[in-house]
């Protein structure tokens, strides 16, 4: 297991250099470029009476007028040597704190959600199995097709549009610092992560359900019922195990895309995290914020990966990793 993971860490490091150069030029392929924009600015600018400059000076005060093998090289040494991600085109602020500032919210609403999403998807999943075409199974079917096919968005808009006119009441619009009011934060993010862990426990749900009933089948189960063991035993022990290898997969998934930042979520909401900065980044083509947000959460997505494989082998003996 040691040799598994120290190869496979090794492996990593290529991958990333692949995905770094992916990164970097991914945003650059996008037609208009920044100082397109900030030219616009120095025209709308010139109108009122204000100074500008032309945008050949844009590009070489940004550095833009390297060659592209010029510009990555010297961001690549920048987060070798230093850590150093670079600084925002428009601010000039370093990329790394605002990273370190906005993770922390998106953090703590992607956990949020995640815990709502298994505390419903794996007990109705596993009623849903256990009691096959029963009204339990029926109702917990409803429950995710209808979660599945509702946008999270679509409620969101709902919850902060009609309790504002029915009864004046509407979530707050500035994010509340846990360190500030614990309980003022995590009423702000009930609402959000209840959301986001609802539609993402169908998923989930649908998942158990199918794999748990293809367990049940198994001769090893059957054996299990054959002596005489309680269900509950049968269940926890001989069959749920078996059955959450595509599961983990499944929430794998989500909790990377919970990293990656929920932009339609916190656009509603107005909470200022990943997600929020990286669409911001992406209108203004602010090029060392989307490359340092995507490489960032690249890397956090490999970790993921790994950690999935190594559940793998706990939850199924039969698999060794040498």
């Amino acid at each position: 297991m040691r040799d598994y993971i120290i190869r496979r860490l090794v492996l990593m490091i290529p991958t990333m250099f692949v995905v770094s150069i992916v990164v970097f030029l991914m945003i650059r392929f996008i037609p208009g470029d920044v100082v397109d924009l900030m030219a616009m600015q120095m025209m709308q600018a010139e109108s009122v009476g204000e100074g500008t400059i032309s945008p050949e000076d844009i590009r070489r005060t940004l550095g833009l007028d390297l060659p592209v093998h010029v510009q990555y090289g010297r961001w690549m040494e920048g987060i070798v040597t230093r850590g150093d991600f670079g600084t925002s085109m428009w601010t000039g602020d370093p990329v790394i704190e605002e990273i370190i500032n906005r993770l922390p919210v998106t953090l703590e609403l992607g956990f949020f959600a995640f815990i709502i999403s298994q505390l419903v998807a794996l007990p109705v999943g596993l009623i849903s199995a256990i009691r096959q075409d029963s009204w339990w199974d029926y109702l917990g079917r409803s429950f995710a097709i209808i979660s599945l096919a509702t946008p999270a968005f679509w409620l969101g808009t709902m919850i902060i549009v009609f309790p504002s006119i029915w009864w004046g009441w509407s979530p707050e619009v500035e994010l509340i610092r846990f360190s500030k009011d614990p309980v003022g934060n995590l009423v702000q993010f009930v609402i959000p992560a209840a959301l986001l862990g609802t539609q993402m426990s169908a998923t989930t749900m649908r998942m158990l359900r199918t794999t748990m009933l293809d367990v049940m089948r198994q001769d090893y189960v059957r054996t299990a019922w054959s002596k005489g063991l309680r269900e509950r035993v049968v269940i926890l022990r001989h069959a749920l195990k078996n059955a959450m290898l595509p599961v983990i997969t499944i929430v794998a998934g989500q909790l990377f895309i919970m990293i990656g930042g929920t932009v339609i979520i916190e656009q509603i909401f107005n909470l200022p995290g990943m997600g929020r900065l990286f669409i911001e980044a992406v209108f203004e083509r602010d090029y060392p914020y989307v490359s340092g947000i995507n490489l960032i959460l690249a890397s956090l997505g490999l970790v993921l990966i790994l950690a999935t494989d190594l559940s793998y082998a706990y939850l199924d003996p039969r698999i060794r990793y040498r």
